[in-house]
C-alpha cells in the first residue's frame, strides 16, 4: 500500500482502495484511511501540492532567473542593467547595460543569451523573472522558441525570485556601492570584471561554497604543507575585489 502511494502522490486514500481490490486485497477504504494516516502520509491534495520552494529546488538544474538592476552615473545618467543567473550553479551571466532599455535592446539580449546558452550547451526549461514592462513580448518569443519557458514572479513579491534578488544586493554591496560609475562604458568594465570575479573565485555558500565555474581543490592535509603556505593576493578594480590563491 506504502509503496502504491510513494509512485503516485496524487492519488487518494479511495483510489489507493480500489487498485488494491483490483490486486485482491480487499479491505475497508477506512481501513486504507486510517493506515495511511498512522504512517503520517497527508491526503492526497496536500500531498499533490508542490510549494514554490520545492519547484525551485526539483528544476534548479534547468532554472534560470533575470532581473534589472539600476545604478546612476557620478553625471546623474540613470542606468539599467540586465543580468540572469543559473540556480543550480549560481552562474551569473551580464547580459548588457543601457541608460536606454528598449524593446529592440531588451530583445537582443534575449537572442545573445540563447546563443550564449547554446554555446555552452547549457539545459534551460524555465527562466523566471517579474512582470517590469521593460521585457517586451519578443522576449518571451525568443526564450519561448529556444524551449525555454516563461514563468513570472509574484506581484510585490521579491522572494519568488529571491536568487537573483540576492544578486543584485550582493553586487550593489560589493561593487556598485563602493564604484563611482563614470559612463555607461566604465560600468561595463566593471561588471565584467565583477562577473569573472563571482564566476569563478567568490565561493557561494548557497552551493557549499563551490564556485560557479572553478571546483574547489582538494583539501590540504600535510601538516608541514598547511605550515607552509604562501597565499598570494590579486585585486580587481583598484583594489575592491581580493583574489587569494597558493603561489606556485
Amino acid at each position: 500500500m506504502l509503496r502504491l502511494v510513494a509512485e503516485n502522490p496524487s492519488w487518494g486514500y479511495r483510489r489507493v482502495h480500489g487498485e488494491l481490490l483490483t490486486l485482491g486485497i480487499k479491505l475497508a477504504a477506512s481501513t486504507v484511511w486510517e493506515i495511511l494516516r498512522e504512517a503520517g502520509i497527508d491526503p492526497a491534495p496536500d500531498r499533490a501540492a508542490t510549494t514554490w520552494a520545492q519547484f525551485l529546488r526539483s528544476q534548479a538544474e534547468a532554472l534560470l532567473a533575470a532581473d534589472f538592476l539600476e545604478t546612476i552615473t557620478l553625471t546623474g545618467t540613470r542606468l539599467y542593467v540586465l543580468a540572469v543567473i543559473e540556480h543550480a550553479s549560481r552562474r551569473i551571466r551580464i547580459l548588457g547595460a543601457t541608460a536606454h532599455p528598449s524593446a529592440a535592446w531588451v530583445t537582443q539580449a534575449a537572442r545573445n543569451l540563447v546563443m550564449d546558452l547554446e554555446d555552452a550547451r547549457c539545459r534551460v526549461e524555465y527562466l523566471i523573472r517579474d512582470r517590469d514592462g521593460k521585457y517586451p513580448a519578443l522576449f518571451d518569443t525568443i526564450l519561448a522558441d529556444a524551449g525555454i519557458e516563461i514563468v513570472l514572479s509574484g506581484v510585490r513579491m521579491p522572494r519568488t525570485n529571491a536568487v537573483m534578488e540576492r544578486w543584485v544586493r550582493t553586487c550593489r554591496r560589493e561593487l556598485l556601492d563602493r564604484t563611482l560609475i563614470l559612463n555607461q562604458r566604465h560600468l561595463l568594465h566593471a561588471l565584467r570584471e565583477y562577473e569573472a570575479f563571482y564566476n569563478t573565485h567568490r565561493p557561494h555558500q548557497g552551493i557549499a561554497n563551490a564556485r560557479p565555474l572553478a571546483l574547489l581543490p582538494e583539501p590540504i592535509t600535510d601538516p608541514d604543507r598547511l605550515a607552509h603556505l604562501n597565499i598570494h593576493r590579486r585585486d580587481r578594480l583598484g583594489g575592491i575585489l581580493h583574489e587569494y590563491d597558493q603561489a606556485a
